[in-house]
């Protein structure tokens, strides 16, 4: 539990530096300690929305709807994702 923490506050710190990617991968390694701590599938999805990964980022909000049904950031980063989704491909439609 302690390492988890550790690279929770970790990825937290990355985020507030603007460095997505790393704060990305350090909640990676969070979910390969406890796969049921939902914090840091909302706070991974918020870094690749930040990186217009937006399918990854519904893919996380997913996850923790699965596991919390009421989880408000995830259904708000779910949203955010599908809008990015919805104008990339428009995008895409209009080249």
């Amino acid at each position: 539990m302690e390492k988890f923490n550790r690279l929770k506050n970790e990825g937290n710190d990355f985020v507030k530096m603007g460095e997505y990617e790393e704060a990305a991968n350090k909640y990676s390694e969070c979910m390969k300690l406890n796969t049921e701590e939902c914090t840091v599938y909302t706070n991974r999805a918020l870094c690749y929305l930040k990186l217009c990964k937006y399918e990854e980022a519904k893919q996380d909000c997913d996850h923790v709807l699965q596991i919390e049904d009421s989880n408000i950031k995830a259904f708000y980063r779910r949203a955010l994702a599908y809008k990015g989704l919805q104008v990339r491909k428009k995008n895409v439609a209009g080249i």
